[in-house]
C-alpha cells in the first residue's frame, strides 16, 4: 500500500464517535480521524513492515497515520535523527507511548534516549523518556538490573514535575521497574519513599500510587514465585 491508499483505509475506519471519545481521554483531535488502536493494529498487520510508508504516513501530520507509522516502521532503519525528529512532533500521550512501545524501544539508542529525554523541558519529550523506561522494563527481558538502577535517580529527580502527562509517566516507570524482580522491587520502594519525602503534590501522588502496587501482596507473591522458578 502507498500513502494515499493507506489514508483512504484510515478514513474508512474512522468514526466521529471515536474521535469524540479521544477528546475525553485528553487526546487532541484537531488532526485526528477517530480510528481505534485495535483497528490500526489490524491494518498494520495487513501492511507489514514498510519503512518508506511509515515516513510518508508521519509526514501527513494526521494523528492515526502517525500512530500507524510507529507500527509499520522498521526498527533497524530507525536512527537517532529520526527519533529526534519524531519526538519533537509528539503532541499527545498516546502518540508518545505508542512510538516508544512499538518502535523506539527496539533501537540501539533506547536506553540512552530514555536518560536524555527525561531531562527535557517539553512535556511530551520528557514523558517519552519515562515511557521508554517503562516499556523497556516490560519488553527487555534479558537486561541486567544495572540497566534500570540508573533510571531510579532520574525518576526521583523529576518527581516534582506536576504536569499531568509527566507525573503519570514517572509513576509508570517506577512501577514497571519495581515489578521486574525482587531486587529492583526493593530499590523502587526505597526510591518511592524518598520521593514521598519531597512533599510536592506530584511527588506524593507518584510515591503513594507506586507503593500501593509495589508493596502489595499480589506483586510480592508474583515476584517470589518468579524467582523460585528461576
Amino acid at each position: 500500500m502507498d500513502v494515499e491508499e493507506t489514508m483512504a483505509a484510515l478514513h474508512d475506519l474512522a468514526s466521529e464517535e471515536d474521535r469524540e471519545g479521544m477528546a475525553r481521554y485528553g487526546i487532541p483531535t484537531g488532526d485526528a480521524l477517530g480510528v481505534r488502536v485495535p483497528d490500526l493494529r489490524r491494518l498494520a498487520k495487513d501492511i507489514g513492515r514498510d519503512h518508506g510508508l511509515a515516513l510518508g504516513l508521519w509526514d501527513t501530520g494526521v494523528h492515526e497515520a502517525r500512530l500507524l507509522a510507529t507500527m509499520v516502521a522498521v526498527p533497524g532503519e530507525v536512527g537517532e535523527d529520526l527519533m529526534e525528529s519524531w519526538v519533537a512532533d509528539f503532541d499527545s500521550w498516546d502518540l508518545c507511548d505508542q512510538a516508544c512501545s512499538n518502535l523506539f524501544d527496539r533501537t540501539p539508542w533506547a536506553y540512552g534516549k530514555a536518560v536524555e529525554w527525561a531531562g527535557r523541558e517539553s512535556e511530551f519529550q520528557k514523558r517519552a523518556g519515562f515511557a521508554m523506561m517503562a516499556v523497556l522494563a516490560v519488553h527487555d527481558k534479558k537486561a541486567e538490573d544495572d540497566a534500570f538502577t540508573v533510571f531510579l535517580p532520574l525518576i526521583e529527580r523529576e518527581a516534582g514535575d506536576n504536569r499531568n502527562f509527566v507525573k503519570k509517566a514517572v509513576n509508570w516507570a517506577l512501577r514497571q521497574i519495581g515489578k521486574r524482580n525482587l531486587a529492583l522491587n526493593g530499590l523502587a520502594i526505597e526510591t518511592a519513599g524518598r520521593i514521598q519525602e519531597q512533599g510536592s503534590p506530584s511527588a506524593r501522588w507518584i510515591a503513594s500510587d507506586a507503593l500501593r502496587e509495589l508493596e502489595s501482596e499480589k506483586v510480592r507473591n508474583r515476584l517470589e514465585e518468579r524467582e523460585a522458578r528461576a
